[in-house]
C-alpha cells in the first residue's frame, strides 16, 4: 500500500538550534525531535547542552549536545567538524541565540542622549553576528544537499517599543540579512539553500522577564500595555511558534524563501485604537 510522505515531518534531516536550551530554543528542540529530525542543540554551558540532549535521547529521540559561543568562527567550526562526523550532513540550522542585553536597554526617565553606546554595540554583536556567523559557518555544509536557515526576527524590528533600541537595531538587522542572504544563496545554489524567518510577538522569556514582570511575578504597566495592543489580549505561549519554525525547516516550504512569517497575535497589524 503506497502511503505519501508527509511533507511536514523531519525524518532523517539533522537540525542545529542554537541557544538551544533557552525558553524558546528549547521548545524549537523539543518539536524538532517529535517531528522526527536528529536535533543539535547548541549552547555556551556542554552541561545545559548535554542535559537537554540527554532529556530527549531518554524519549526516544536523536539528540547532541555541543558547547559553541554564536560569536566565535572557529568555535563553531569545531562544532559543525564534531557534527558532520557523526552525521555525515546538516539538513537546518535555527538561529534561536540571541535577545536583550540589559547595559543596552533606555530607561523612560533617562536621558537618551545618554544612552550607553558599548551595550547598544553589544547588543547589537549578538543579535547581528550572533546569526550571521553560525549562517555562514553552518550554511556552508548545505551548498551540496541543501537545507534551510530559520532566523529569529523580532515585532520591535517592525514599529517602536519603547527601551530596547539596542535590539530593536539588531532585529531589523536581520530582517535585511534575512531578505538579502536568501536572495544572493538562490543566485548561486539554485533552490538548495533556503532562509526564511519567523517574527514572534510576545513571549516570556529569561531576557525580558525583568521588563515585563515584577519580582513577585506581577505584571508591569509595560506587559498590560502589550496586551491592549495585542488582539489576542495576552502573551505567546513557546510552543505556539513551532508550527512556523517546523514549516520552514521541512519540505512543506521548499519554495519558500526571504520570507517573515509573524507569530505575534496580531500586534504588529493593530492600531491600538
Amino acid at each position: 500500500m503506497h502511503t505519501e510522505k508527509n511533507s511536514f515531518s523531519l525524518e532523517n534531516k539533522v537540525i542545529i538550534v542554537t541557544g538551544g536550551t533557552g525558553v524558546l530554543g528549547s521548545s524549537f528542540v523539543q518539536a524538532i525531535a517529535e517531528a522526527g529530525g536528529a536535533v543539535v542543540i547548541l549552547d555556551l554551558h556542554q552541561d545545559k547542552a548535554e542535559q537537554k540532549a540527554a532529556e530527549l535521547k531518554a524519549a526516544g529521540h536523536e539528540a547532541l549536545g555541543l558547547a559553541a559561543n554564536v560569536l566565535d568562527e572557529a568555535d563553531l567550526e569545531k562544532a559543525k567538524a564534531i557534527i558532520l562526523e557523526r552525521y555525515g550532513k546538516i539538513d537546518g540550522l535555527v538561529n534561536a541565540a540571541g535577545g536583550n542585553v540589559p547595559e543596552s536597554i533606555i530607561q523612560p526617565d533617562q536621558d537618551i542622549f545618554d544612552m550607553n553606546i558599548e551595550g547598544m554595540k553589544k547588543a547589537l554583536v549578538l543579535n547581528v553576528w550572533g546569526t550571521v556567523t553560525p549562517s555562514k559557518v553552518f550554511g556552508a555544509a548545505m551548498k551540496e544537499n541543501g537545507g534551510s536557515i530559520v532566523n529569529i526576527s523580532s515585532v520591535s524590528s517592525k514599529t517602536v517599543l519603547t527601551m530596547v533600541m539596542g535590539y530593536s537595531m539588531g532585529k531589523a538587522a536581520i530582517d535585511i540579512y534575512t531578505k538579502w542572504f536568501a536572495v544572493e544563496a538562490a543566485r548561486r545554489y539554485g533552490d538548495k539553500i533556503r532562509v526564511n524567518a519567523i517574527a514572534p510577538g510576545f513571549f516570556l522569556t529569561h531576557q525580558n522577564k525583568d521588563l515585563l514582570t515584577n519580582p513577585d511575578g506581577s505584571l508591569k504597566q509595560r506587559s498590560k500595555n502589550i496586551m491592549h495592543s495585542t488582539p489576542y489580549g495576552r502573551f505567546g505561549q513557546p510552543e505556539e511558534l513551532n508550527g512556523a519554525v517546523i514549516y520552514l525547516l521541512s519540505d512543506a516550504s521548499k519554495f519558500v524563501t526571504a520570507a517573515e512569517i509573524a507569530v505575534d497575535g496580531g500586534f504588529t497589524k493593530f492600531s491600538g485604537v
